[in-house]
């Protein structure tokens, strides 16, 4: 699980030009409290995180990552999209930015999409106004499919699927975009479709 580092507050308290003292007077504690926390011999109360990011100045996501973020683009692209999957209970979540997501005590990383491979392929069909996805795939209770999803400039549509069932899901395609499926065992998959549904 992850937890502020204290090599994090270390570096952002010397960023500010504070000393242990002065941090520690900010937040109310002692300064033997706050060597501890930076040597690694101790860690701040819970309730000492919102104090500790006002202190420092930054984000408690920031704070708790160890990270910068910088927003670069102040109006968020769905296009870019970012997927968390957990491993213990498949909770999928689905970000614009970088956030910190935890999950049953894990934190997850960003998924990567992988290579397209004979086992993996997709197949689009067009029909009226809607595409028709088909992944030609084992839908077995440890080896499946676990989403489909249809992404484009102004649309995020998710269709879950479950053991047993069929991986297939149909979206209205306004026009091109992103199709993104997910096999519990091989991770993250991506194709681009157009916007007369084909791949």
């Amino acid at each position: 699980m992850s937890y502020v580092a204290g090599e994090t507050i270390k570096k952002l308290r010397k960023q500010k030009n504070m000393t242990q003292l002065e941090l520690a007077e900010a937040l109310g504690v002692s300064d033997k409290a706050v060597s501890k926390w930076e040597t690694g011999k101790g860690l701040p109360d819970i309730s000492l995180i919102e104090p500790i990011s006002k202190v420092l100045n930054i984000s408690i996501i920031e704070l708790l990552s160890g990270e910068n973020i910088t927003n670069k683009n102040r109006s968020s692209n769905i296009m870019k999209s970012k997927l968390y999957v957990c491993p213990i209970c498949g909770n999928t979540v689905n970000s614009m930015g970088d956030v910190l997501i935890s999950c049953c005590g894990v934190t997850l990383p960003a998924l990567d999409a992988e290579n397209i491979d004979d086992k993996h392929e997709v197949v689009a069909e067009k029909i009226d106004n809607e595409v028709y996805i088909k992944i030609d795939h084992p839908m077995k209770k440890n080896h499946y499919i676990s989403f489909i999803i249809y992404i484009n400039s102004s649309k995020f549509e998710m269709i879950k699927l479950y053991p047993e069932g069929n991986a297939e899901a149909r979206f209205f395609i306004g026009g091109g975009g992103l199709i993104y499926y997910y096999c519990n065992r091989h991770g993250l998959f991506r194709r681009k479709i157009d916007r007369k549904g084909q791949l």
